[in-house]
């Protein structure tokens, strides 16, 4: 599932630690957190779609390797993402 124009610039908006930022963790975090959320609902109305399944499991385990690297080397950001994606 792809994300819309509109919600991924929303999202790097609020997100970004500088202009034209794109790849950081926050930002990385952030992305995978609305795709995984628009694909668990898609899951909730296709539920024999098991490629689309395997898709979920791999960006959640991404998103925790992501989660995990950014508590190790800055836990106050890591606080703040996962508090304002309601991760935890």
């Amino acid at each position: 599932m792809v994300l819309k124009k509109e919600k991924k610039t929303e999202v790097l908006e609020k997100y970004k630690r500088h202009p034209g930022d794109t790849g950081s963790s926050e930002v990385q975090i952030a992305l995978l957190t609305e795709r995984i959320n628009t694909l668990v609902d898609h899951l909730k109305r296709n539920k024999k779609d098991q490629h689309s399944r395997h898709g979920l499991l791999l960006m959640v385990g991404q998103r925790k390797r992501l989660l995990k690297y950014l508590q190790q080397n800055d836990a106050k950001k890591f606080e703040a993402v996962t508090t304002s994606l309601d991760l935890a």
